[in-house]
């Protein structure tokens, strides 16, 4: 009996109905508070802050690319699979990168509009 099918339908249907449960008790958090949940924007550096993840993944993937074929490893060609690890923790590191650096800009950002009113 494969339950692979029945499995994933329930975990699409709880992460749905997690998201939308959550959205809801955040928009009634907002009304008790009285703030329109309409005008209320959680995340101005939003798209800064995937911009620099996205843009750190690449710079990882460029350089496990660059380390897979200058050759400054002695892995076999045929063992490919020795290259999955450094692709992956290159990502990790560069996109963890990008993430600190959006930090870093937004608090900087939140300082100086501090100082300044």
């Amino acid at each position: 009996m494969d339950l692979v099918p029945i499995v994933l339908f329930i975990c699409m249907f709880a992460c749905i109905f997690g998201v939308v449960y959550l959205q809801k008790r955040e928009n009634l958090a907002l009304i008790e508070k009285g703030m329109n949940p309409k005008e209320y924007r959680p995340a101005p550096y939003k798209n800064l802050k995937w911009g620099l993840l996205m843009i750190g993944a690449g710079i990882g993937l460029f350089f496990a690319f660059v380390i897979q074929f200058s050759g400054m490893f002695n892995i076999r060609t045929e063992d490919s699979e020795a290259y999955t690890a450094i692709y992956f923790a290159l990502i990790g590191i560069f996109g963890g990168l990008g993430l600190v650096l959006s930090y870093r800009i937004e608090k900087k950002e939140t300082l100086d509009n501090k100082r300044i009113n």
